[in-house]
Order: structure tokens, then C-alpha cells, then sequence
């Protein structure tokens, strides 16, 4: 066993005080990464028999999908001897910062990890990523084994940089007890019949609402999905354009939904889900995590594809979690072991579908295992799901867009005003 150095005892200890600190505090309760606490591990260290490989895995799955990959990680190690994947959670509020910290030293970095699709062109531009062809090739896979939305994203400058886990769209849950005492036979598909059915279903009397509308997450997935479906963007190639005619527009729509008694008018974080955990919010925009938290519930709840309620296309936001390695990952052996994981994951991660996700591998979404799950039918949507824009620092660059549309959705600013104030805020963050 190697002799753990002093400055690996200190990062460990920080690590574990963060995550209790963490754990204790809680966080937005939406069932996936940013809910529930998260495990403590190790890291890496050789075997004590000398002969299997050791690698170290970062995740943030600090909420309940966590115990799923830990049992896909689980069952690979049980699978073989030649390798052994030291599973490690990081807090997901804190998990950029905490791979920032090691990635900057060789010693302390993990050997792999799991990173948000919309991260990796940021990622790519620090130098901080190995591309996977090299290593995917040795392992067997290859572009085709994937959903194409991700490769496409992750492919820069002509070079791959990360394998898919899943894909996870913005999906929309129903409630199969109120749309039959309402006398509603299918889920929406188009705005004429999401508007049809939520006036239907809101029975104001019994405090039952058609669609309770957030104000804050998860605006994240839904406000993005409405403003492609109605021909707009977030981003025109040089310069933000969430203040366009068309995004506005969808603001406009949503706040109509509070003025005509839909939804309430003052929705705070997480109102639509606990609404809907009581049986009182009949239609809710969320994404694939939920599932493990409705189960529990015991909710008789459907999924289906999001609606097209945007007047020119049908389209999705999306994110995805990705495999991807550190640039200074040389060792031969431990990159053999990452290619055989991959590989494995590859053709056995139902453990990861039956959290709720839809996964990335084809042979995956193809076998008959995936397509019994209720959320198969996510997969129906892969085709026209979107990223968010392949721009450095998005996040931060889009950070203003949801203070401001709360002001709007709140009724306290003017869709317009909002969006334009949202723009200029960000064209601040740009130095433009």
C-alpha cells in the first residue's frame, strides 16, 4: 500500500468536511444531483495484492442517482480482477471548483471523471481534456456506438473528447388520475392541446391546478425548449439573443398561464413539484432524475416527450453526463482500465436507466431491457434535442437570464424589459 502523503490527508480532509457541510445544508430538492448528500471515499491506492489496477472515478452524483452508478461500478469490479474503479461523489455545487483544484496537480487528480456536456468546450480550451479516439479504439468503440447529439457537441477542432453516459431532455410527467376524472385519453402534443387539457384539468375549488408554472428551476431546460420551439435562440453566433421577438414571446405565454388562474401566480422553488407530490399540479416540466422521486411517492404518474408549444419546430433542451480523462493521463495501464470500463458501460448500464435516465449507448437504447422502461419513450426525442450554445463560459455568460425572467414570470417586470435587461448584463460579463 503507497504511504498517503500529508498533502492528500489535507485535501481529503477539506473534501469530506464539504461534503457534510453540504449534506447538512441540502439544496434544490429535484431529486438528482443537487439533492440528498454524497458519499465519502477514498480514492485511488494500489491493491494489496499489487496485481489489479487501480482507478479514480470522479461523479456528482450526490443525490439519489449516486447509488445507481455505484451499483453499475460495483458490478464491473465484481466482474473481473484486472481493475478496480475507486467510485468517488463530490459535492455537485461544489464539483468544477473541487476538479479545477485537482487537475492542477498530477497527484491528486482523478484518473476519469463525469462532466456536463456543456462543459467540455470550456474544458478543451484550458487544455485540461485528453481526446478519447486513441483510447476508445483500443477499447473497441467507436462514434457510431453513441447517440450523435453528444459526439457532435464534444467533437472540437476535429477531435472527440468525451464518451456519452446519457442523454437527459427536458421531459414532460402527467398525472394519469387527473386526466381521466378530467377526461383526458392521451398527453398533449402541440400547444392547441397542452392549453385544451390544462384548462380541463384545473379545478380551482379542490385546489388543482393544470400546470403550475416555476418560476425559478428548472426555467433552466423549460425556457430555452420554448424559445427554439418558436424559432428563436440563445445565441446568434456572435452576441446573446434571448431578447428576440420570439423568446419573448414564449415569456408572454407562460405569464398568460398565471393571468388566466392555471397556475398560481408566485410559485417559489419547488412549489410545482411538491404541488405534484400532493396531486395538485397535473402537468409538470422536468427532467428524467424525477422518476426515483415519484416512485418512491407512489404518484400514478405518465412520462411523455415534451410538447411542442413553440409555433415553428419541435425541439428539446437537453444536457448530457459524459466520460472524459485529464490530458496528463499518460499511464498505459490505467488508461487500458478506463477503455475497459467504457466497455463495459457500454453494454451493462441499465443500473443507470432505472434512475430515470435515457442512455447514450446505442446497443443500450436498442435492447428490449431499455425499451420495457416507462422512460424509454424519452428516447423519442434524441432527434431534436439541443445543447446549450458551444461557447466558452456560457454559464456564466447566461447566469442573468434567470434572475430577470423571474422578474417577468413574477409579473414584476415586462417580458421585453426583462429580456433586455438580461442581454445587457450579459453583454457586461462578455466586456462587450
Amino acid at each position: 500500500m503507497k504511504k498517503v502523503n500529508k498533502r492528500w490527508t489535507t485535501l481529503y480532509l477539506m473534501l469530506t468536511i464539504t461534503a457534510l457541510v453540504l449534506a447538512a445544508c441540502g439544496g434544490n430538492n429535484n431529486g438528482g444531483e443537487n439533492a440528498g448528500g454524497s458519499e465519502p471515499a477514498n480514492g485511488r491506492g494500489q491493491a494489496a495484492s499489487g496485481k489489479t489496477q487501480e482507478l479514480l472515478f470522479w461523479t456528482p452524483f450526490s443525490g439519489a442517482d449516486g447509488e445507481f452508478m455505484k451499483k453499475m461500478v460495483d458490478k464491473y469490479n465484481s466482474s473481473q480482477d484486472a481493475y478496480k474503479v475507486n467510485f468517488v461523489i463530490q459535492p455537485s455545487g461544489e464539483y468544477y471548483k473541487q476538479l479545477d483544484v485537482a487537475l492542477s496537480s498530477s497527484k491528486d487528480r482523478p484518473d476519469f471523471m463525469i462532466m456536463h456536456v456543456d462543459q467540455i468546450p470550456t474544458y478543451v480550451n484550458k487544455g485540461a481534456l485528453l481526446p478519447m479516439e486513441e483510447l476508445a479504439a483500443a477499447a473497441g468503440l467507436n462514434q457510431a456506438d453513441y447517440v450523435e447529439a453528444p459526439v457532435q457537441y464534444a467533437t472540437i477542432d476535429g477531435k472527440w473528447y468525451s464518451i456519452p453516459l446519457d442523454v437527459h431532455p427536458l421531459v414532460m410527467y402527467y398525472n394519469k388520475d387527473l386526466f381521466e376524472k378530467a377526461g383526458i385519453a392521451a398527453p398533449p402534443t402541440n400547444r392547441s392541446e397542452f392549453e385544451a387539457a390544462v384548462e380541463k384539468l384545473t379545478d380551482k375549488s379542490a385546489g388543482v391546478y393544470g400546470y403550475v408554472l416555476p418560476t425559478l428551476w428548472p426555467q433552466q431546460f423549460i425556457f430555452p425548449t420554448l424559445v427554439w420551439q418558436n424559432g428563436g435562440d440563445l445565441w446568434n453566433g456572435t452576441d446573446v439573443a434571448y431578447n428576440s421577438p420570439e423568446a419573448v414571446e414564449m415569456i408572454s405565454w407562460m405569464r398568460g398561464l398565471v393571468e388566466k388562474g392555471i397556475s398560481p401566480g408566485n410559485v417559489q422553488q419547488d412549489g410545482e413539484n411538491t404541488l405534484f407530490l400532493q396531486g395538485k399540479n397535473a402537468i409538470q416540466f422536468n427532467g428524467p432524475w424525477m422518476k426515483g422521486q415519484f416512485d418512491q411517492a407512489g404518484i400514478n404518474y405518465g412520462i411523455a416527450p415534451m410538447p411542442q408549444i413553440g409555433k415553428a419546430k419541435q425541439a428539446v433542451f437537453a444536457g448530457s453526463h459524459n466520460f472524459v480523462v485529464p490530458k496528463d493521463a499518460t499511464d498505459e495501464a490505467t488508461l487500458a482500465g478506463i477503455g475497459d470500463f467504457l466497455k463495459y458501460v457500454s453494454a451493462n448500464s441499465m443500473d443507470w436507466a432505472a434512475s430515470g435516465q435515457a442512455l447514450a449507448a446505442k446497443p443500450m437504447l436498442q435492447s428490449a431491457e431499455f425499451k420495457a422502461l416507462p422512460n424509454a419513450i424519452i428516447a423519442d426525442s434524441f432527434e431534436y434535442v439541443q445543447f446549450s450554445p458551444n461557447v466558452l463560459n456560457w454559464s456564466t455568460i447566461s447566469e442573468p437570464i434567470w434572475g430577470e425572467l423571474s422578474s417577468a414570470l413574477l409579473g414584476k417586470k415586462e417580458p421585453q424589459k426583462a429580456m433586455d435587461d438580461a442581454a445587457a448584463k450579459s453583454r457586461q460579463a462578455m466586456n462587450k
